[in-house]
């Protein structure tokens, strides 16, 4: 197993915990931004007994099968421009996986997910998760917390979804700090040239497999919209060509259909 803070030498990854087992790496580094962490620390375990995702979801993998990390980042940039962290975020763990796994076949799922995109175990090996947390009187400036769970060495028996899979399904064998360290200092990178710009258009742009897609987008319980991912635009929104024209979404669950 690497030593993670020696391999994130040089990168704005100053303090860096691992943990065997904690309840959400989110909540932990919630406390750290709470209590005026500034910018650099990450909390990163092999466990997680009360794992979040989107919209609150809870899930739990079995223990030494999924690799979760959450990081505190101060910044400047005005607040419109945080939409955009998710979207940095993704791009970090596709190339971080990459770097560390080359010829597995990934692309991105506006807004928050990493695909396993070809193979014989194609689905979600990451989700994203990133928050906004005011601190304490003392230190009232916002800090965002970033964090990622990749599904390492999942079996087909522990896949909490069959969209799901994991870097082991898909036939690679990563040990799950290797690509920690991997992303993250993909992540610092990328930070840089968010903080300079405002966004990744670009890059998300080239590796997002929504666009191109036919898809589904599930607005609220009560509303889904169909047609083909168009583009991103300077939010960061996904737009979408539909029957009745082009419309733009900051939020929503995509679906990907089969291509016609």
């Amino acid at each position: 197993m690497i030593e993670l803070a020696e391999a994130l030498r040089g990168t704005r990854w100053r303090r860096v915990e691992v943990l065997d087992s904690t309840g959400s790496t989110n909540a932990d580094a919630a406390v750290l931004a709470a209590a005026g962490e500034p910018d650099g620390a990450v909390v990163v375990a092999l466990h997680q007994t009360a794992g979040r995702g989107r919209f609150d979801r809870r899930w739990e993998a079995p223990p030494g099968a999924t690799v979760a990390t959450s990081a505190v980042v101060r910044t400047d940039r005005p607040m419109v421009d945080w939409t955009w962290l998710p979207l940095v975020t993704g791009v970090a763990v596709l190339r971080g996986i990459r770097a560390v796994a080359p010829g597995c076949e990934l692309e991105l799922k506006w807004p928050n997910d990493v695909l396993v995109a070809d193979g014989n175990a194609p689905g979600k090996v990451c989700g994203i998760l990133c928050e906004r947390h005011e601190g304490l009187s003392t230190d009232p400036g916002a800090a965002a917390v970033i964090g990622f769970g990749i599904n390492t060495s999942l079996t087909h028996e522990q896949l909490p979804v069959p969209t799901a899979t994991s870097l082991a399904l898909a036939g690679f064998d990563v040990e799950p700090l290797t690509v920690v360290a991997s992303v993250l200092r993909e992540l610092d990178d990328l930070l840089a040239v968010w903080q300079e710009r405002g966004h990744l258009r670009e890059a998300y742009t080239a590796a997002c497999g929504s666009i191109g897609q036919n898809l589904r987008v599930q607005v609220s319980d009560t509303e889904q919209v169909s047609g083909v991912g168009d583009s991103i635009d300077p939010a960061g929104r996904l737009v979408v060509r539909t029957a009745d024209g082009l419309r733009a979404f900051s939020a929503g669950d995509v679906v990907h259909l089969r291509r016609g």
